[in-house]
C-alpha cells in the first residue's frame, strides 16, 4: 500500500508539473482537509486556516512548472503551509510594532507640543510679569538681565548706588516668583 501511495504522488506531481488541471484537484481535494485542520491548530482561527491553505495551493498551481518536491507530496505541503503560517505572523508581528512606534510617535509629538505650549504660556506671564514691575524696578532688571549689565555699571548707568541695584533685582526676581507662581499653582 505504501509503495502505490508514492507511485501515485510521483504520478500527481508530473501530471501537476505538466498542468494537467486534474491532477491538481486530486491534489487540493485529497491534502485540503488535513492542512486546513494543521494550520487551525496552529492559529486557533479556522478562517485564516482556510485563507492560508488556500495560499498555499494556489502557489502550488503558480510554480508547478518549476517545482521541485524532494520529500513527499505531503511533507512538502505540510511544510508550505506551516512557512506560511510563520510568514503570517511575522507579517502580523511588523504591523503591530509598526503601530507601536506610530503611538509612540504621536504620544511623543503630542507631549512635545503639550511642553511647548507650557513653556511659551510660562514665558508669556514671566514677561507681562516683568511689565507689571514698578519702573525703577523694570529698569534695572532689564538691564541686569536682557542687556548683561554689571551692578556698577547699570548704578552709574542711573546715578543710584550699586546697593540700589542689588535691591531692585531681588525685588524684582521676588515680584516676578510670586506672579508666576499663581500661574503654576
Amino acid at each position: 500500500m505504501g509503495q502505490e501511495f508514492k507511485i501515485t504522488e510521483k504520478l500527481l506531481i508530473k501530471g501537476l508539473s505538466t498542468g494537467d488541471q486534474q491532477c491538481y484537484k486530486i491534489i487540493f481535494d485529497t491534502y485540503n482537509n488535513w492542512l486546513c485542520n494543521y494550520v487551525c491548530k496552529l492559529s486557533n482561527d479556522m478562517d485564516l486556516s482556510k485563507d492560508l491553505v488556500q495560499n498555499v495551493m494556489l502557489r502550488l498551481w503558480e510554480k508547478k512548472e518549476s517545482l521541485e518536491i524532494k520529500t513527499s507530496l505531503k511533507s512538502y505541503l505540510f511544510r508550505a503551509c506551516h512557512n506560511e503560517f510563520l510568514m503570517h505572523i511575522r507579517k502580523q508581528k511588523k504591523q503591530i510594532d509598526l503601530l507601536d512606534q506610530l503611538k509612540l510617535e504621536t504620544l511623543y509629538d503630542t507631549n512635545n507640543v503639550l511642553e511647548e505650549n507650557l513653556l511659551e504660556s510660562y514665558f508669556i506671564k514671566i514677561e507681562k510679569a516683568i511689565e507689571l514691575l514698578p519702573t525703577k524696578c523694570k529698569k534695572v532688571f532689564k538691564l541686569s538681565r536682557f542687556e548683561q549689565k554689571r551692578n556698577k555699571e547699570i548704578a552709574k548707568l542711573l546715578g543710584i548706588s550699586s546697593r540700589t541695584v542689588e535691591v531692585h533685582i531681588r525685588k524684582a526676581i521676588k515680584l516676578i516668583k510670586a506672579q508666576v507662581s499663581r500661574f503654576l499653582f
